[in-house]
């Protein structure tokens, strides 16, 4: 007898419909074979599933199991598989009597006592049988939250095979999930820092009020103990609120990752990646047989900071560039090219040499002027093109640790920034961008027109420094934001001066 179940796979972080095709035939033994392209995982799910049924008190007959997972051209894996594979082969049976399950979608690891078990990419499947029309989606109970998330889809919450069985028979109601998605992502977006305990360091709070203003890259140089780490991992309490769309896509990539919390089924607050700069080329890019995203897609609207900059490998720090210009990247293999999503703010931080006190007025550099010159250089300067304020962080004094005066709170930057970002959308809308960071050059050339004080200060810059073209579009970009966060309609000579002084890296000094 042939039983067909509905189910789904996920491909990058997008997810397509999956036929589970399930066929009894008589045979001298049990036996279970699955085909259609299935990987380790779904292979070895064939014992998973006969130890599920039989502790379940489900009799296999002497038959033998034909599962067929189309379409057979794409290649199948996880664990997700499980759960349809039985409900097709107690279908195929007789053991279910509903026998039209086409609007139902199953997914969900075995246990071999018969209980479901979690599994990777959930929100993705649940966006795709939203797409296609399919209302039901029976999901692992850990799994459910973020499966009700999506709006025009009923999510049951499935704890074992038994509970399933006895639902599609008819002897236990259908329960679906209910969630307030609004109430969700306003319960999920609260953060536990905040820029009020940062003391001192008040260019480098004004540096970043620009930064995330305008959606600039931003690299802080200081000592060690400076409040570098300190400054960056508050940059998202200063970013604009997530909207709804944002956290879906942030949480598809954090299922597939598997990432999510069980108790979580939306990722509210902008995330905030700081990976260890041991890291490999593929684990801040992404990669793998089957391609997996890396940081920079789990940093998806929100920072990505990378600690300790010049101790990165040169070669994966040179990977950055191309999702850096374009808010995407692109893995290829031979079978397969995917696309994950990667527009995120880089924080970056570094000490000004190898020992870390070049420049400070307490402690003395033991350093050479090549040895810091090496240091230095282990950073490309395409790499440093791209980031747009270079922030000298210096040791925060005694009086100001002391001191009782306070900053403000992350919610008043915050509402500062606002400000900003509406002025830049409205200007920038009609151009499909939405902030200053992500203008082109012909976009700059028409919105960033400088004065002749202006253009005088930015000629002296470039003979003086020696600024590349990008680092000539960096510096306008920023003074845009200057006077966006002034409100202002036009750049003025001192907010170009002032992006000039944001370009630490390109001075002399630093040479």
């Amino acid at each position: 007898m042939l039983f067909r179940v509905q189910s789904a796979a996920v491909f990058g972080i997008k997810a397509y419909p999956i036929s589970v095709e399930v066929d009894l035939r008589d045979g001298e033994r049990l036996s279970l074979m699955t085909v259609g392209l299935p990987d380790t995982a779904v292979r070895e799910s064939s014992e998973r599933v006969k130890s599920a049924l039989r502790n379940c008190g489900f009799f296999l007959p002497k038959q033998r199991i034909t599962i067929n997972l189309a379409p057979a051209d794409v290649k199948k894996e996880g664990s997700a598989f499980d759960l349809p594979m039985a409900i097709g082969i107690l279908g195929a049976a007789g053991c279910v009597r509903t026998k039209n399950l086409s609007g139902f979608i199953f997914m969900g690891e075995l246990s071999l006592d018969g209980s479901v078990r979690p599994v990777k990419g959930v929100l993705s499947m649940a966006v795709m049988a939203h797409e296609k029309g399919l209302e039901h989606l029976i999901v692992p109970e850990a799994n459910a939250r973020e499966a009700a998330v999506v709006d025009g889809v009923r999510a049951y919450p499935a704890r074992s095979l038994s509970q399933i069985v006895e639902q599609l028979n008819g002897r236990q109601p259908w329960i679906p999930l209910g969630v307030d998605r609004q109430q969700l992502l306003a319960d999920q977006s609260a953060y536990d820092v905040d820029f009020q305990d940062v003391r001192g360091q008040y260019q480098a709070k004004r540096a970043i009020e620009i930064a995330v203003a305008g959606g600039h890259n931003i690299l802080f140089i200081g000592p060690p103990g400076s409040g570098k780490t300190m400054l960056a991992r508050r940059l998202p309490t200063i970013l604009p609120p997530m909207t709804l769309d944002e956290a879906i896509e942030t949480t598809k990539i954090h299922s597939v990752a598997g990432l999510l919390s069980d108790k979580t089924g939306l990722i509210g607050t902008r995330p905030f990646r700081s990976p260890h700069h041991t890291i490999s080329d593929a684990g801040l890019i992404g990669g793998g047989t089957l391609p997996r995203p890396g940081e920079v897609s789990l940093a998806h609207n929100g920072v990505l900071f990378l600690d300790e900059l010049p101790e990165f490998h040169r070669h994966v720090l040179d990977v950055l560039r191309q999702p850096m210009e374009d808010g995407t990247v692109t893995i290829a293999r031979a079978s397969m090219s995917l696309t994950f999503p990667a527009r995120f703010m880089l924080a970056a931080a570094m000490n000004p040499c190898p020992c870390g006190f070049h420049g400070d007025d307490l402690r003395q550099c033991s350093c050479t002027p090549p040895l810091i010159q090496r240091y230095l250089s282990r950073i490309s300067g395409p790499l440093l093109d791209r980031i747009d304020l270079h922030i000298q962080v210096p040791a925060v004094k005694y009086k100001e640790l002391v001191q009782d005066e306070k900053s403000d709170e992350s919610s008043v930057i915050r509402a500062r920034i606002l400000a900003a970002r509406r002025l830049q959308c409205q200007r920038l809308e009609p151009f499909g961008t939405n902030c200053n960071g992500q203008m082109s050059s012909r976009i700059i050339r028409r919105f960033c027109k400088l004065d002749s004080e202006s253009e005088k200060q930015m000629e002296n810059a470039i003979v003086r420094l020696g600024l590349s073209a990008r680092a000539y579009d960096r510096i306008l970009r920023v003074a845009r934001t200057m006077a966006d966060l002034e409100g202002l309609e036009k750049i003025q000579a001192r907010h170009v001066a002032e992006a000039i002084q944001y370009r630490s890296l390109d001075r002399t000094y630093w040479q």
